[in-house]
């Protein structure tokens, strides 16, 4: 980068190394490893501009893979349950491994993805029918994984017959649970999973996300909290198993996971990290102003009206316009 005369000056080289190419930030202002709120919402909206452009295909088999993820979470926790016959702390221990391979691998996680393009719809950079459309897109491809993971839990001899009452045991519980109690238990799960990306983009270290990750998703069985995919991976188990039917699970306990979750996910990104930054959260060259966003009908109707999306970058680094 060059001044008016032709020469690079130090400020301009490092602006050039402190954004990446979408015009995030990757490294804070006033404290190089530490952002600011402003800063943190700039990396989370250059990342779900990247997310809400994945076609349907990206997303529906990195969904998958995600969802497959899953059944190791579940897979870990029936084992260490049943290995350490049941003790709060010890069998939980594992329940975090799939979780972290979904977040650290990049994968599309229903409940992960609830944060950054819903803070494209809050700057009427996306619209509400085109944010259903992805949120909908994920949710099938984890459920798709999970059921495939847990026909193959189930089906293959993978766990002791020990191991498998303990599982069926721990499924039971959750469809035993009253309506109300799940959705406000997945609520609060919901919480942990989007403060985690909240967090997961405001740090640069892989070490300090890795112990974020870690402790963040200890905490859902600790707490006895639900998430979407683990509930529905073991109604999937349990109907492959006999002991439920697959209607029952999913109006019982999935659903009210399902809400639970949702609400709770974007409830922090509303509630307190979006309503924490400043009006200067996306000032940038690389950001579009208020004048480019979508009319309030396009951003209820979306592409029914007019458009359904705004591209938070105009140009690449090279100062090309971006297809």
């Amino acid at each position: 980068m060059a001044d008016d005369s032709g020469e690079s000056t130090p400020d301009m080289v490092r602006e050039a190394v402190d954004r990446s190419r979408s015009g995030a930030p990757a490294a804070g202002t006033v404290v190089r490893d530490r952002f600011s709120t402003d800063e943190v919402f700039q990396r989370i909206v250059a990342a779900a501009d990247e997310e809400i452009t994945a076609t349907r295909r990206e997303l529906f088999f990195s969904g998958l893979a995600a969802g497959f993820a899953v059944t190791i979470t579940f897979l870990m926790y029936a084992s260490g349950t049943a290995a350490t016959g049941g003790d709060p702390i010890l069998s939980q221990v594992l329940y975090p491994l799939g979780f972290i391979y979904i977040i650290l691998g990049g994968y599309q996680l229903y409940t992960e993805n609830t944060l950054p393009p819903v803070a494209l719809v809050l700057e009427r950079l996306v619209s509400l029918p085109k944010l259903l459309g992805k949120w909908l897109t994920v949710l099938v491809g984890n459920f798709a994984g999970g059921a495939l993971g847990a026909v193959a839990v189930a089906t293959t001899g993978v766990f002791s017959s020990s191991t498998a009452r303990v599982a069926v045991d721990i499924a039971l519980a959750g469809v035993r649970t009253p309506w109300t109690t799940l959705f406000f238990k997945a609520m609060f799960a919901g919480l942990i999973v989007a403060g985690v990306v909240w967090v997961d983009y405001a740090s640069r270290e892989t070490t300090s996300r890795l112990l974020v990750v870690y402790l963040a998703f200890f905490a859902i069985p600790f707490a006895n909290l639900y998430h979407v995919v683990v509930s529905f991976t073991e109604v999937v188990y349990l109907v492959v198993l006999g002991e439920l039917a697959l209607a029952t699970g999913l109006v019982e306990f999935v659903l009210p996971v399902l809400l639970g979750n949702t609400v709770g996910g974007v409830a922090l990104v509303t509630a307190v990290n979006y309503f924490q930054t400043t009006k200067d959260r996306l000032k940038s060259a690389r950001f579009k102003g208020p004048e480019r966003q979508l009319s309030v009908r396009e951003w209820f109707l979306g592409s029914l009206v007019g458009r359904s999306y705004v591209p938070v970058t105009e140009e690449d680094s090279e100062g090309r316009p971006y297809e």
